[in-house]
């Protein structure tokens, strides 16, 4: 099994269907700006729920350090357009059914079936400047990623 893509190591560019339906390209994101990359299990259970919403109250920090949010699980672009809805989330969800992205970047599961919380922060450049990965830690996905954002964000400016 790889070892996963790890701080250092360029962001392996994809692209899924979000939401919406649109087709979203990682390397255009990146285009953009800094991206947090964030890998949750499935829409609609308590962890990953307070996850997106902790995510979603501080999205406008993020916006503010010229960063944008991806959510990735192997839920369709349908259940993520009704997750998103119910809870107003602001930002993209990405639909990685089968799991291919997912094993490209190496998220481990939990017990070999629960897909693993492992969030990225990937700067312009494509290059992984931080990774966090925790089943438990909702909170401090969205602490770490804001921390190495501004840190970017101060580092550019």
């Amino acid at each position: 099994m790889a070892r996963g893509i790890q701080v250092g190591d360029k962001a392996p560019d994809f692209t899924l269907q979000d939401q919406s339906g649109q087709q979203v390209r990682l390397q255009d994101r990146l285009g953009q700006g800094v991206v947090v990359l964030y890998f949750y299990p499935k829409d609609d259970t308590s962890g990953c729920t307070a996850e997106a919403c902790a995510f979603r109250d501080s999205h406008e920090i993020f916006t503010d350090a010229g960063a944008q949010v991806i959510g990735v699980s192997s839920d369709s672009a349908d259940k993520h357009a009704s997750f998103s809805d119910k809870h107003q989330l602001p930002f993209t969800l990405l639909s990685d059914q089968g799991g291919q992205v997912r094993k490209l970047y190496g998220v481990p599961t939990l017990l070999g079936v629960i897909p693993g919380r492992v969030t990225y922060v990937i700067d312009r450049q494509g290059i992984v400047r931080n990774v966090f990965n925790s089943m438990t830690g909702i909170g401090k996905h969205v602490s770490e990623a804001l921390d190495m954002v501004t840190q970017l964000q101060s580092a550019a400016g």
